[in-house]
């Protein structure tokens, strides 16, 4: 026993292994792929990783962004230094204005899909510059050149100005970037040195399982080996990398470290209910179908013409059970059910004795004596529980004698034996067929194809109860 439980424990080690292996590089896969769109994010709550991952996806500063912020850095040193008041400032915020129109009008956003980053810059930029009123018709160049002017600076303090450029334009110029392309025509993205790593060890075990596989079923190929877990090469493809969350959740479930069988459950069940209206009605209505051809092919008809050519019924208990139903509904409803409503019978019987004797002349002239009313209804009562005794009595006789139930046999023979000659005329067979086509076409319209869901639901209950009785 211990020899076979630590292989199992080695290989459930292993299994949690390879599936935390995988969760960390489903993790490093999808913010990959979150990088590019999320990189501002990134870069205002985590900057040293923009630092770094930008070289993975050969991301440097722009050029002319990069040149406008370093020369706001000089003018801002060279205002610390010697205030508005000089010759060095004058010239730095010329150069800033002339930058300014130059990044408007060449839109250095534009190449990695941040254009909207400049327009939301421009709008700030008039706002602080021009009233509300006026700043939808007035041009963001020249609010930035009314913004890098002395004039501006010295009646709204440049102190003042700088903090607002700091907090609200320079964040939004600090995230534009230059990505390089390859010789592809596509932009770099050096994301596979990362993953060779993680490919080259999921590889070989992909491999290492294959091979066993085979082993187990000599009949295998390799591509058979390797295909039959087929989820594992996911794990190796370089394309589609998002669809690794497949393997990652099976090899979750095999190594036990998360639950799926609810999920699984849930699963199976949305299956069953999106095609089980489908499916049912098409079955069904396909043996509503099989029935209609049979009637108009007239098999009914030969059914009923061949009566002595009918292959032998097959019995396989020795017992009629029509024979034996119909015994225990007659048990039940002579010593069962006839007692019960023994006294709503008398009352029937009385009140159609009641009614034959009014509506005799020689009565109606009796009724004239007194008390011959009263004894009416005595005679009545009398009449209907004798009558009702009897009957039940005869009824009793009869089910007991067996000579009684042999002639009830007869009777039955012959009924049925007469109803089937009638029923071959030709005139009966073929009323019979039409309005068994039609009763079957009613069906099909009214029940089977306007079976709802909560229908098919109720259906699938009854069957999960009856599979969980073990019937």
């Amino acid at each position: 026993m211990l020899t076979q439980k630590l292989p199992k424990r080695r290989n459930l080690l292993f299994d949690r292994f390879i599936a935390i292996t995988a969760i960390v590089n489903l993790g490093l896969v999808l913010f990959d792929l979150s990088y590019v769109p999320w990189r501002d994010f990134y870069l205002r709550r985590v900057p040293k990783i923009t630092q770094s991952y930008d070289q993975i996806k050969g991301i440097e500063p722009h050029r002319d962004t990069a040149s406008y912020l370093a020369t706001v850095q000089v003018l801002k040193q060279q205002l610390t230094q010697t205030g508005l008041q000089s010759k060095q400032t004058e010239i730095l915020l010329t150069d800033l204005a002339n930058q300014s129109v130059e990044m408007i009008q060449s839109n250095p956003f534009a190449a990695v899909g941040k254009a909207g980053t400049l327009e939301k810059i421009k709008n700030r930029m008039r706002d602080r510059i021009y009233p509300k009123n006026y700043r939808g018709k007035k041009s963001a160049s020249g609010a930035f050149r009314t913004f890098w002017s002395l004039p501006h600076l010295e009646a709204n303090t440049w102190q003042k100005e700088i903090n607002f450029f700091d907090s609200r334009i320079e964040p939004l110029i600090a995230t534009n970037y230059y990505r390089r392309i390859g010789e592809n025509g596509e932009f770099i993205d050096n994301f596979w040195i990362l993953d060779l790593p993680f490919t080259i060890l999921f590889g070989l075990q992909l491999i290492v399982r294959a091979f066993f596989i085979k082993r187990r079923n000599p009949s295998f190929n390799w591509l058979n080996a390797l295909l039959w877990r087929w989820y594992d090469l996911l794990l190796i493809l370089p394309f589609w990398r998002w669809l690794r969350i497949i393997p990652v959740i099976v090899k979750l479930d095999k190594a036990r470290l998360v639950n799926l069988n609810p999920i699984r459950k849930q699963i199976h069940q949305g299956i069953v209910s999106n095609f089980a209206e489908e499916i049912t009605e098409i079955v069904v209505v396909r043996v509503i179908n099989q029935i209609q051809g049979s009637v108009e092919r007239g098999e009914l008809t030969r059914l009923l013409l061949q009566k002595g050519n009918l292959r032998p019924y097959i019995d396989i208990n020795n017992v009629n059970e029509v024979e034996a139903i119909a015994g225990i509904i007659v048990q039940t409803v002579v010593y069962q059910v006839l007692p019960k409503i023994q006294p709503e019978i008398i009352a029937i019987v009385r009140h159609n004795i009641s009614n034959a004797l009014v509506q005799a002349p020689v009565y109606r002239n009796l009724l004239i004596i007194p008390g011959v009313g009263q004894m009416q209804a005595q005679l009545s009562e009398q009449l209907a529980t004798e009558i009702t005794t009897n009957l039940y009595s005869a009824i009793i006789k009869a089910v007991n004698d067996p000579m009684a139930a042999k002639l009830s046999s007869q009777l039955i023979q012959s009924f049925t034996d007469a109803l089937g000659q009638e029923i071959q005329k030709k005139h009966v067979i073929t009323e019979l067929e039409k309005l068994l086509y039609e009763f079957l076409e009613e069906i099909k319209i009214n029940y089977v194809q306007n079976l709802t869901q909560e229908d098919l639901e109720q259906i699938l209950e009854q069957l999960r109860r009856v599979k969980e009785m073990g019937v």
